[in-house]
């Protein structure tokens, strides 16, 4: 990730598979003696960066980092899927009819997983595997075409999150009915970014900026009294061009979109979201969409779930949940750039960050 003393932009530390179209501005030092420090490293196949105010009495960096890192390698061991050993990895690979104890990171996710899937009807789901990997997007490389209708079609017997269920006799186990795999991608950054949070309040941190892989959280403000401010970019591989500037504090804030990560076929792009309910990926006009709310885990879902949902069905359910959201949608027009894009907000987004107060 490129960072300058003005801006990052978490669009160039996005993972694989997500939309990172952020820009962050800081000041990274004021008049009242507080500065911004901040670390980071490689983390889920992308990036992490910690902004936070240091005081006298804040822990130094490397202490700070060191518990970061910490809390990253215990989700790595426990969700990653580009590892064999991990716990999901290992529920994976196991036959149906298997339950298998899992950490309560697991269990949190596949819990919000499971209400967010229920709440859109199966819009939102964490056994695509078998489908991301046919459509080439699994942790197992590219494929070279389409899959058949045949193909898809046989995957119904594994994908769904009827599948897996939390074992009735183990509250911390979670059991599969079919040879289901499971995938936290959509969330997982996002649980990330709180659980880095709540560590750097236990460490007397109370203003900080936390970027995981794209998904933010901010708390408290700069040194100069101003809060964190991020860009809602326009979904341009070729240049940089602010929808919207918002304030961030207390909430956290992800952005989904189509166009970093596809392959194509025959001149047809074919996006990395997939409609859980056909098992392809999403056929609409959402470039773009960003969710703003108290916790990353909770926008980070969000984004996809509205992703999937499309520019009129999302917005409606956002309308519907009173969610903060803000749409990037392509045109019909042959314009390029951000004039290729039209851009609007949810009554809830535009309530808490009008244009032209503190924005733009």
């Amino acid at each position: 990730m490129r960072i300058s003393s003005w801006t990052i932009s978490a669009a160039e530390a996005a993972r694989a598979g997500r939309l990172g179209c952020l820009a962050i501005a800081l000041l990274l030092a004021g008049c009242t003696g507080e500065k911004v420090q901040s670390f980071g490293g490689p983390t889920m196949g992308s990036t992490y960066r910690v902004q936070y105010v240091a005081g006298p009495k804040t822990p130094g960096g490397e202490p700070l980092q060191s518990g970061v890192q910490a809390i990253l390698d215990e989700l790595d061991r426990a969700v990653s899927t580009y590892r064999d050993d991990s716990d999901v990895a290992r529920f994976n690979a196991a036959p149906a009819g298997t339950c298998r104890a899992m950490p309560d990171s697991v269990m949190t996710l596949f819990a919000y997983a499971r209400t967010l899937n229920r709440e859109s009807e199966g819009a939102f789901d964490i056994t695509l595997l078998p489908a991301l990997s046919a459509w080439g997007f699994g942790p197992r490389g590219t494929v070279a075409e389409r899959p058949t209708p045949e193909r898809l079609e046989a995957l119904r017997g594994v994908v769904g999150m009827a599948h897996v269920r939390v074992d009735d006799a183990d509250p911390k186990a979670l059991c599969k009915d079919a040879a289901s795999s499971i995938e936290f991608n959509s969330v997982a950054a996002g649980y990330a970014v709180d659980r880095i949070a709540a560590y750097l309040e236990t460490q007397g941190v109370t203003s900080f900026l936390i970027d995981v892989t794209g998904e933010l959280r901010a708390r408290g403000r700069k040194p100069d009294g101003n809060a964190w401010r991020i860009a809602l970019e326009a979904p341009i591989s070729d240049a940089r061009v602010a929808q919207r500037i918002v304030p961030l504090e207390g909430a956290g804030v992800s952005t989904s979109g189509d166009y970093r990560n596809y392959f194509e076929e025959a001149g047809v792009r074919y996006s990395h979201t997939l409609d859980p309910r056909t098992l392809s990926p999403v056929v609409h006009k959402l470039a773009a969409v960003s969710v703003i709310a108290e916790t990353a885990l909770e926008a980070d879902g969000l984004s996809t779930l509205l992703m999937v949902l499309g520019p009129e069905r999302g917005y409606d359910f956002a309308v519907r949940h009173g969610l903060a959201a803000f749409f990037v949608t392509k045109t019909d027009t042959a314009a390029e750039g951000a004039r290729a894009f039209t851009a609007h907000g949810t009554p809830e987004f535009e309530k808490r960050y009008p244009a032209g107060k503190g924005s733009s």
